[in-house]
């Protein structure tokens, strides 16, 4: 049988050994964790967020970096054969909210012990605890991996295995505890790929005001805009939270995917309408409604059935009323900078939080040297790229497991095909 060597254990490193060996090769995962899929078991909060059971237009439009290259890639392998294959290896998947799907059971585990009990029943190799130091190259031509030492007891040759195809699934540079700690970029690098500007993404903001009042504070049904001078950069309704650094929420972690670049060069302002449903008149008209019930009270102290209480001190300060004015003194004036607050509450953001903090990766093994069809490197015969080590990504949503689960499928079924061929 001809031999495929993953390199990572991860969601698409799982896919592209179950993908060959179901194509018949005899796969083998080196994995540096002590276990196969641990990022998985945090993802969704540890309930694992597996895809989005929207259309296929849906999955397209949800990928912010190179979308048309996924093209074969979600045919090849969709969200609909995801689920399919999570129910046939005992993990019963559900739909919830946004068309998120999640296992039954609200467990990242089973989605894990699936595709465990897939790789068990193709006798898939898995070697846990053994990273894998660097591709081994001769003359620019693919031989297989060099072993890091520690993991292979019986000495530096026996540290070089051979393969007839190397498949690179070693994440992005994202929750380095995981063990994603850039190895892919290096092996593409090596192999004369060029990796294209790295960045963290679906990650929390840090703003240039201090929020630390509002920290802890969830907004539900925002509207969030992220604006580049007038230029807008993001626009998405949904829900957020303040932190202690700045603003975080899964309306805010998306808008990060298309802000990150932006940021290096300069800061960014998020406008937050707070009652996206009303238009400034019914906002207005809303206020007048309180305040005539409110008339005989003090402004501070009538704006808690607007407004979490939280927001309050903010919401007074941004308008410029004095908070000790009675109600039914407020000019009609204050009343309209009043509602200009609450449609359009602002923040500056300055940067991004570090990797660690980060869902993904933005930015990799740059696209235009990977054949769409089958995630083969064009400079380098049998090495094979899939997973977050590319330059792809998309929004929350389970939209960029669905990327690993595709790209991972590709790669393995690509690289099974082609090797029995020659």
């Amino acid at each position: 049988m001809k031999k495929i060597i993953v390199i990572g254990g991860g969601a698409a490193g799982m896919a592209a050994a179950i993908a060959a060996a179901e194509n018949g090769c005899a796969a083998t995962i080196y994995e540096k964790n002590e276990k196969l899929g641990k990022k998985i078991y945090i993802t969704g909060k540890g309930r694992c967020n597996v895809t989005n059971d929207c259309d296929m237009e849906g999955l397209f439009d949800s990928v912010v970096t190179n979308s048309r290259f996924l093209y074969s890639a979600f045919y090849g392998f969709s969200n609909q054969d995801m689920k399919d294959f999570l129910e046939a290896n005992g993990c019963h998947v559900k739909v919830e909210r946004g068309n998120r799907v999640f296992p039954v059971s609200d467990r990242a585990s089973d989605v894990t012990s699936a595709f465990a009990r897939r790789l068990r029943e193709l006798r898939v190799k898995v070697e846990l605890n053994q990273g894998v130091r660097e591709l081994w190259l001769e003359d620019g031509v693919l031989k297989g991996v060099i072993l890091a030492q520690g993991g292979n007891e019986r000495g530096k040759k026996d540290s070089y295995i051979a393969a007839d195809a190397v498949i690179v699934a070693t994440g992005g540079l994202s929750y380095p505890t995981t063990g994603s700690t850039g190895d892919g970029y290096r092996f593409a690098e090596a192999a004369g790929h060029k990796v294209t500007e790295l960045s963290p993404a679906l990650v929390p903001f840090e703003t240039k005001e201090d929020v630390k009042e509002l920290q802890g504070l969830s907004l539900r049904n925002v509207e969030a805009a992220v604006l580049n001078g007038k230029k807008e950069v993001y626009r998405e309704f949904g829900e957020m939270l303040f932190t202690h650094y700045g603003v975080s929420g899964p309306v805010l972690l998306s808008a990060s995917s298309y802000a990150a670049k932006k940021l290096k060069k300069g800061p960014l302002t998020l406008m937050i309408d707070l009652k996206p449903a009303l238009s400034m008149e019914q906002l207005d008209a809303r206020i007048l409604r309180d305040f005539e019930a409110e008339k005989n009270k003090q402004f501070k102290n009538s704006l808690n059935h607007l407004y979490p209480a939280k927001l309050v001190p903010v919401i007074i300060e941004r308008s410029g009323i004095d908070p000790d004015k009675q109600v039914n003194e407020i000019t009609k004036e204050e009343r309209r900078r009043l509602v200009q607050s609450t449609k359009a509450l602002t923040f500056t953001l300055t940067g991004l939080r570090p990797f660690k903090e980060a869902i993904i990766t933005q930015g990799g093994v740059d696209v235009k040297g990977i054949n769409p069809s089958t995630m083969e490197a064009k400079k380098t015969e049998n090495l094979y790229f899939a997973g977050e080590v590319l330059d792809v990504d998309a929004v929350t949503g389970g939209f960029n497991l669905q990327i690993a689960w595709s790209t991972g499928w590709s790669a393995g079924k690509a690289a099974a095909e082609k090797t029995q061929e020659n």
